[in-house]
């Protein structure tokens, strides 16, 4: 899922950035109980433009593990809420058909949500919903600003001189914000677009 130095020009220049907050505990997960999505952020970001022209939420039910005490307080999320949710297979049928999540590339702020993705959909037979466009933009980032560490969402818009927008580690809210930095990369020409490698 890592980006290629030959990779197409997407035409409509439209980059999908994605956030996912999961299922947690403080400490080991109870018995059975594999970490699962819960709410999928997304904002749809113009690269031509420079702006972002859509913000989206997804609510996803989990099926086997339930939401602590401890998410509710990192989150804001309740297990009440999340039982409105899609299944996640649901879930990912939405990503592929409203937001053409299979051809648009997309980024999010590290791998754990690529790789989250990953482990659900091997674990639940669910069709991967995305296209092998990938950018990690914490890593673009880092090498932008020439840093020795990877920051973290939080301390990077603090970096960018940008400010935080809404509740951090809610999904809806993390990958807005994400968006600002992926466009503030982009003005200083260091976003990685299609068709330009990564930085390693």
């Amino acid at each position: 899922m890592t980006r290629s130095a030959t990779v197409p020009a997407v035409e409509n220049a439209l980059l999908n950035v994605v956030d996912v907050e999961a299922t947690c505990w403080d400490g080991q997960p109870p018995p059975g109980q594999p970490s699962e999505i819960v709410e999928i952020g997304l904002t749809v970001v113009d690269l031509a433009s420079g702006t972002r022209v859509g913000k989206h939420r997804v609510l996803v039910r989990p099926r086997r593990s339930t939401v602590s005490a401890f998410c509710t307080e990192l989150t804001g999320l309740t297990q009440a809420e999340v039982d409105t949710g899609l299944s996640f297979a649901e879930a990912c049928r939405l990503l592929a058909t409203e937001h053409d999540a299979g051809t648009r590339p997309w980024a999010s702020w590290g791998d754990y949500d690529r790789n989250q993705f990953t482990r659900q959909c091997q674990a639940t037979g669910t069709r991967y919903p995305f296209g092998r466009v990938h950018t990690n933009a914490k890593v673009a980032f880092t090498a932008a600003h020439g840093l020795r560490k990877r920051p973290g969402m939080s301390q990077a818009l603090e970096i960018a001189g940008l400010p935080l927008e809404g509740r951090h580690h809610r999904g809806e809210d993390d990958a807005w914000n994400i968006a600002a930095l992926v466009l503030h990369l982009r003005a200083r020409d260091a976003w990685p677009g299609p068709g330009r490698p990564e930085p390693s």
